[in-house]
This record gives C-alpha cells, structure tokens and sequence, in this order.
C-alpha cells in the first residue's frame, strides 16, 4: 500500500509539474536549455502534520529543515528521488496553501536567464540564497504561477542530498 502511495503522490506531481512547464514547450519556445524539473514548492496549513504525512506515511526522506531565528521552521525539504523534491512551507498571511511555485534547476543560471529575456519573459535578475546555497530568479506564469530557476552550487544544501542519496 505504502508503495502505491508513493507512486501515485509521485505520478500527480510530475503530471501537474509536466503541464505547468511544457504547456507550449516552454523550454522550447524559449530555448531554455541545460533544465530540468526539481520540485514543487508547496504552502501546508499544518506544516508538522505535512511533513510527517510525506515522511512517515509515505516514506520519503526530509532531506533537510530551514527555521527562522526563533527556531520555527520556515521549509522543509522532502526528497521524492535522486533529484526531485517536494518543498513545504507552512502556509501564512502572505503564502496561502497550495501551490507556491514550480522549481526548475537550470545548469547555467544566466544563460538561462538570457535566453528567457531574449524569447520575451520578465526574469527578476539571479540572486544568491544564503540559506540553501543556490542561486535563483523567478518567472511568473500567465496564470501566476511562479516558476523559481535554480540553480544548484557545489555547496548548496539540494547538491548535498543530492550527493547523500542511496
């Protein structure tokens, strides 16, 4: 049972993360090149209630755990594979729950980011995230979902779990 769990969470993600990047090939239309998916980001009403869900029902692993100064978490990261992952925050004011936003790794950010302006997209400019390591920029859909390119340096928390999985 634990299995076809896992493989049916598995199955819904990668359908709605597939339509969400490939409607129209985006990756295509914008020549895009050297991506591939890395996770959904995802705000939860109950942050500890999700995580456990995720890792003690469904058996994935909490590759590791963001908390803010007074030691609340602020993310979780869930390794669904190898390389994909399935990013909780718990749900605020400012992030109701559902979908946050997909998360596409991109071997070279700034060719990434030139290409994307060249086909016509609004990129934010690429800035480096101290509390994971990677540097990133966002892009949002037409229908407003926001689309976070990432990508992963030698000593970014994701390369670790990366590197980690067995």
């Amino acid at each position: 049972m634990r299995d076809l769990l896992k493989s049916i969470v598995m199955l819904s993600v990668g359908i709605v993360v597939g339509s969400v990047v490939t409607d129209r090939g985006l990756a295509q239309q914008a020549g895009a090149t050297g991506v591939r998916m890395n996770h959904v980001g995802v705000s939860v009403k109950n942050f500890d209630e999700s995580v456990r869900f995720y890792t003690q029902t469904l058996g994935f692993r909490e590759a590791y755990r963001l908390r803010d100064d007074n030691g609340n978490p602020t993310m979780s990261y869930i390794q669904i594979s190898r390389e994909t992952f399935l990013e909780l925050a718990p749900a605020n004011a400012n992030r109701p729950a559902g979908l946050s936003h997909v998360g596409i790794e991109a071997h070279d950010i700034q060719a990434t980011v030139e290409q994307l302006r060249q086909a016509g997209a609004q990129v934010q400019p690429p800035r480096f995230a101290a509390n994971t390591n990677v540097t990133l920029t966002n892009v949002t859909d037409p229908q407003g979902i926001r689309i976070e390119f990432l990508q992963l340096n030698p000593d970014s928390l994701q390369r670790k779990a990366i590197e980690a999985w067995k």
